[in-house]
């Protein structure tokens, strides 16, 4: 497992970008909430050449316009197969396990866990994802959990901007 080789970042929705909580009103609208923090990253990593992928069980438009908003191009929802999905990801992307960070935090999720370069799960991640993960965040999901993976990564791999070239990667 090398950090450094990351370029793409794979993230499951809900317990991951989102807190896990279901929200319903009526029986047709379903509401979820992401962090401000997270959706920051995700346009840092972009700014700075990594790609973003929505990998999620659930199907949501709330989803499909957060992603729409943060300019992610790959969304795959209501995934009944989530290695299957991923795999056909890496295939169309033309990037290798090794070159993945992929985030989940419930067994669905496992499978993509194992076979990735980097495995992280949020704090409030099941116990047998925070098993297999190589890193495990400080911050719950939908409380900026994605902001401190990107922020390791980025870190990691010498990226990280200072605070006057970070104002500028946002307005690139």
């Amino acid at each position: 497992m090398s950090v450094t080789e990351i370029r793409l970042i794979v993230l499951d929705v809900d317990g991951v970008l989102t807190s896990g909580h279901l929200h319903y009103a009526g029986i047709t609208y379903e509401s979820k909430t992401f962090h401000v923090h997270d959706g920051c990253a995700i346009k840092l990593w972009q700014a700075q050449g990594g790609t973003v992928a929505i990998l999620s069980g659930r199907t949501s438009i709330s989803v499909q316009a957060r992603a729409r908003e943060l300019g992610i191009k790959s969304v795959r929802q209501g995934s009944s197969d989530k290695l299957g999905d991923y795999q056909k990801l890496l295939k169309k992307l033309q990037i290798e396990d090794r070159q993945v960070c992929c985030a989940g935090d419930d067994l669905p999720d496992l499978p993509i866990l194992l076979r990735c370069g980097f495995a992280v799960a949020p704090a409030d991640a099941v116990p047998a994802v925070k098993r297999v993960a190589d890193y495990v965040t400080q911050r719950p999901a939908g409380g900026g959990a994605v902001a401190k993976l990107i922020e390791l990564v980025l870190r990691k791999q010498n990226r990280w901007p200072r605070p006057l070239d970070a104002k500028n990667a946002m307005n690139a």
